[in-house]
């Protein structure tokens, strides 16, 4: 049996993950109940053990340390959490992924910013209120993915819960409570029916309490200010009322820090690119608003090669891909991690072919000529995957490819009939 101390902060989602696992195994976890967010984690002796710093933290009782919240619950968990035999247990990882790549990431941008965890950044309301309906519309495909899988299941791997339930579990807690309201979750049937289930299980219960479904979906900020549903349930640490010590605040960023970045730590590398004459947002709704017909002549018509370029990019593994909707969601975790970089780039990436024969690739466009991904650290997600080729932009065959892609047909290299294609705008 594992044993050992979890250092964490109270109501930390990810901690929920271990601590249900726990539950389950019978394992001998404590809660370090001296651990202050912003001191324990900054002290010499916690960063000896764990350097990024990050909780939840885990010292086994033999000494081993873990930082990341999936593989503490991991270690914790027992054989039927696991997973039982090989197939189960890829099934178990599969739906982890997922829920760190699909769910996790439009959660956290519509619930942080409800919740004062983080801050919105974006240059007005606008730009606030677009964020937000694209972290909604991120997570309902989440979770049309989820209600076809859960039709004919009461769980995500096998007959009995597995860590994909509590994984999954945890990374919508938030959305449940505070941001989904019925009107919301009103398709996904079977989720619904899923999450309570989960919901009501003792195991669950010891850990995150009476779980109360959103009744009104709460507005960015309005937890601090008291208003709604989370004025009375919210007892997140970073939701409390308005900070008045510097210290306070520094918790609260560091709350926000287990997933999202309160403040971008580094400045974008396409602010320093002469602008050109191509404006971005104005072919971005061109392209979302007319027919490419329409579209694609106003791209090559605005088009600036001297301060613009466009690339080809191909999945360097499509060996590895099976499912059609697991190649998509890599497709989709890509570009919900990129969002920094939206403003001055563009792409279009399709999968080709179906179950266990497909392939991805697409094209880019971006400012400046370099191969964007390396020129800032928040930007070097999953790029390395990929094949990149610069295009010109004056090659018929670019114009060809451009045209492809941007309409969603054809074929790839291999024959493989479009399937299924991804916009990031």
């Amino acid at each position: 049996m594992a044993a050992g101390t979890l250092y964490t902060y109270p109501d930390n989602f990810r901690a929920a993950k271990a601590l249900i696992a726990a539950q389950y195994a019978k394992a001998n976890v404590t809660v370090d109940p001296n651990f202050v967010l912003g001191e324990s984690n900054k002290s010499s002796d916690f960063l000896k053990k764990f350097p990024s710093g990050k909780v939840p933290a885990f010292e086994a009782s033999n000494g081993l340390c873990l930082q990341d919240s999936n593989a503490i619950a991991y270690y914790l968990a027992n054989e039927q959490l696991r997973g039982k035999g090989d197939c189960d247990k890829a099934q178990v990882l599969q739906w982890i992924g997922f829920a760190e790549s699909d769910v996790l990431p439009s959660s956290c941008a519509w619930i942080f910013p409800i919740l004062g965890i983080i801050k919105p950044v974006a240059a007005n309301t606008q730009e606030v209120t677009q964020a937000l309906q694209r972290a909604k519309e991120d997570l309902k495909q989440a979770l049309s993915i989820l209600n076809s899988h859960l039709l004919t299941r009461t769980y995500l791997v096998g007959e009995r819960i597995t860590l994909a339930d509590v994984v999954v579990f945890c990374n919508l807690l938030y959305a449940y409570k505070y941001a989904m309201d019925p009107d919301y979750r009103k398709p996904f049937v079977n989720v619904n029916r899923w999450f309570v289930t989960l919901a009501n299980q003792q195991e669950f219960k010891a850990v995150v309490g009476e779980v109360e479904l959103c009744s009104k979906q709460a507005q960015v900020n309005s937890c601090q200010a008291g208003a709604g549903d989370c004025k009375k349930k919210n007892k997140q640490p970073a939701a409390k009322k308005e900070k008045e010590t510097k210290k306070e605040e520094e918790e609260e960023k560091d709350a926000a820090d287990e997933i999202l970045a309160a403040e971008p730590a580094s400045k974008n590398p396409f602010d320093s690119m002469p602008k050109g004459t191509f404006v971005m947002d104005d072919f971005k709704k061109s392209y979302s608003n007319e027919d490419e017909s329409v579209s694609i002549p106003y791209f090559w018509e605005k088009f600036d090669p001297e301060n613009y370029s466009v690339w080809y990019c191909e999945y360097k593994y499509p060996e590895e891909l099976s499912k059609v909707f697991m190649s998509c969601n890599l497709i989709t975790g890509m570009f919900q991690r990129l969002d920094k970089m939206r403003k001055q780039a563009f792409a279009s990436v399709c999968l080709f072919g179906e179950d266990n024969n497909s392939s991805i690739s697409g094209v880019w466009v971006w400012r400046g000529h370099e191969l964007a991904f390396p020129l800032s650290p928040d930007w070097q997600i999953d790029y390395e995957s990929y094949d990149w080729k610069k295009l010109d932009p004056k090659d018929p065959e670019t114009k060809k490819l451009v045209q492809q892609y941007l309409s969603w047909n054809g074929t790839d290299k291999a024959g493989r009939k479009f399937n299924q294609g991804k916009i990031f705008k």
